[in-house]
């Protein structure tokens, strides 16, 4: 199923619950990348994602040309 924000490519606003101390290491994590918390979150849940799924799952496909690693 696709929804209207993955046929457009826009993001949707989410939320999520953090102690004080994994909410500091958020935005530890963020200000040495140089990005926004949410794009550390994204960042780190595509980096697992891929680590644990390396050719994609049924509805999550590899990028064309994407390298993958068995």
């Amino acid at each position: 199923m696709v929804t209207t924000s993955q046929q457009t490519g826009k993001k949707k606003v989410r939320t999520f619950s953090a102690s004080d101390t994994e909410a500091l290491m958020l935005a530890a994590l963020a200000g040495y990348h140089g990005t926004s918390k949410s794009a550390a979150i994204t960042n780190l849940i595509k980096k697992e994602f891929w680590r644990v799924f390396p050719s994609g799952t049924e509805t999550i496909k590899p990028t064309e040309r994407a390298r993958i690693k068995e």
